[in-house]
């Protein structure tokens, strides 16, 4: 039988296993809260891993992404149709910016007015041999031959600027003249006074209108005449001897046909004048109906062949992508370690957890 000291004695030793046993159990508990994840610090902890991979990954996953597409075919990703919207509606149906129009001819006038061009001549711009098979293309071509005769011998507007610098010749002769002859030179102003109370004509318009008519006609004569009696080899011969004469001018020569003022600029003439060409082109249906032929030809050629294959027809090999995607890695880097790049991420996942399928089967502490 217990005696009541045992009693006592026994009843102590059993509160104290389980208080041990309570302990335990809380210790563990308290070791399992601090170790279980919330979906917060996963999200953390998986946004942190995403960055540091891809940008470990970057270059080499750069490298199988332009191996990839390079594999696939144009039609795959790019129609005909794209390709006319891109040039007709974006392209052609958009102005010159300003800033592009600025930048035309501030890049213009540096290249021309650029000091180089004092020590650089024309002959190391345009081979000889280039002008010799030129010439001998355009004499050998009676159509382009008659063409240059007519520019050079035959147009209106030489023989005008002709005639005009006759009739100052001759009118500053009379007049110089007539100063110095006296009496006669007196004699001589009644008469043309005479002459054009006569006709009801001004001398000085009679004179222009006579030089006029001649040279014109004489114009037409000299320009059949050369092109009845210049052969193919003189043609060419006057065109190589054109060249001869200028090619060694240094390339600042052209400055001497520009004006370069502030308020009179040729440049700023030039861009205006392109300007205002192109932008009765780019809406012409005429150039629409060009740039369509002109697209479906190419895409028809093409349409089949890799990307890889069109981007070799410009140079872009694998060696070239490779120094490109090298250049990009600063972007793609500072891209991976920006502030939106890792919101949008951890965006994403935030979502993915909060699907009810992810999120009634996890088994995270959700404090």
């Amino acid at each position: 039988m217990q005696t009541s000291k045992d009693s006592q004695n026994q009843t102590p030793q059993a509160d104290t296993t389980h208080t041990n046993a309570s302990q335990s159990n809380a210790s563990q508990k308290d070791t399992t809260e601090s170790s279980a994840l919330t979906i917060e610090s996963l999200i953390d902890a998986q946004v942190a891993f995403m960055q540091q991979w891809l940008y470990k990954q970057s270059e080499p996953l750069s490298r199988e992404a332009w191996q990839w597409f390079g594999e696939q075919p144009l039609h795959k990703y790019v129609s005909r149709d794209h390709l006319q919207y891109l040039i007709n509606d974006w392209i052609l149906s958009q102005p010159m910016s300003e800033i592009m129009r600025t930048d035309i001819r501030d890049i213009l006038h540096a290249v021309i007015y650029h000091p180089v061009n004092d020590n650089v001549p024309l002959s190391e711009l345009v081979d000889d041999t280039q002008v010799e098979m030129l010439a001998n293309y355009v004499g050998s071509h009676e159509q382009q031959r008659n063409v240059l005769i007519h520019t050079l011998v035959g147009n209106e507007t030489f023989a005008d600027l002709l005639t005009q610098t006759l009739y100052h010749a001759i009118n500053d002769f009379m007049e110089t003249t007539l100063d110095k002859a006296g009496g006669v030179g007196k004699l001589m102003k009644l008469g043309r006074s005479s002459f054009e109370k006569a006709t009801n004509r001004n001398l000085d318009e009679k004179l222009q209108a006579y030089l006029n008519r001649n040279i014109k006609d004489l114009a037409r004569r000299a320009e059949a005449n050369a092109q009845e009696h210049l052969s193919n080899e003189e043609v060419a011969r006057l065109l190589i001897t054109g060249w001869a004469r200028i090619k060694e001018q240094p390339v600042s020569h052209i400055q001497t046909y520009l004006r370069d003022e502030p308020d009179d600029s040729s440049i700023e003439h030039i861009e205006a004048s392109i300007q205002q060409s192109y932008n009765r082109l780019r809406l012409s249906p005429y150039v629409h109906s060009l740039v369509a032929a002109g697209i479906d030809t190419w895409y028809a050629n093409h349409q089949t062949d890799s990307m890889a294959t069109i981007a070799a027809s410009l140079y872009v090999d694998a060696e070239a992508m490779s120094q490109f995607s090298t250049a990009l890695l600063p972007i793609v880097h500072d891209a991976l370690n920006s502030a939106w790049f890792e919101a949008h991420t951890r965006e994403m996942l935030q979502a993915f957890y909060d699907q009810p399928t992810i999120k009634n089967g996890l088994t995270l502490n959700d404090q």
